[in-house]
């Protein structure tokens, strides 16, 4: 059986969200892992290949220690464009399952801007979580991250 979440927890879960979407825009990359469980899974996916249950993912961690590899990976070797992006997240709906673990869905909008360049539309789609509670607060147990377009950003290099 599942159940709404409290006021509480709603608050909560979009703090998590919030906090998510500042260390990507702000490009404090080495906060971003922090918001995950030690044993977590992050995943981005053309939404095509969800709705096939395909496993090809754009990027593909399954653990803490993976996402700070991809922070080292995004800081030490990948070479691209300076940037900035903009994170939108909207319709943030959970359900708290009888053992307690946390579903949320939201809608996702992600902008840049490159320089002397407008800004422009980069990513658009829905998280589809799994949170915990742990001490200190939420961790993203799972994060799906699936994109609406079957065309891949030649550009994906930070996290959505």
């Amino acid at each position: 059986m599942t159940a709404a979440p409290s006021l509480e927890l709603r608050l909560a879960i979009e703090d998590l969200n919030s906090a998510y979407c500042a260390a990507l825009d702000d490009g404090r990359y080495e906060e971003w892992p922090e918001l995950f469980a030690e044993d977590c899974l992050y995943r981005i996916v053309p939404r095509d290949n969800y709705e096939r249950d395909l496993p090809i993912a754009l990027m593909h961690c399954e653990s803490k220690g993976m996402l700070k590899d991809r922070v080292i990976a995004v800081r030490q070797t990948a070479f691209y464009l300076p940037r900035f992006l903009r994170h939108i997240v909207s319709g943030i709906r959970s359900t708290v399952e009888a053992d307690g673990t946390i579903r949320s869905t939201a809608n996702y909008l992600v902008v840049q801007t490159l320089p002397e360049q407008p800004t422009e539309l980069f990513n658009s789609g829905r998280y589809l979580d799994v949170i915990l509670r742990e001490e200190g607060g939420l961790r993203f147990k799972e994060r799906l991250c699936v994109f609406d377009s079957i065309v891949v950003p030649n550009s994906l290099v930070v996290p959505i």
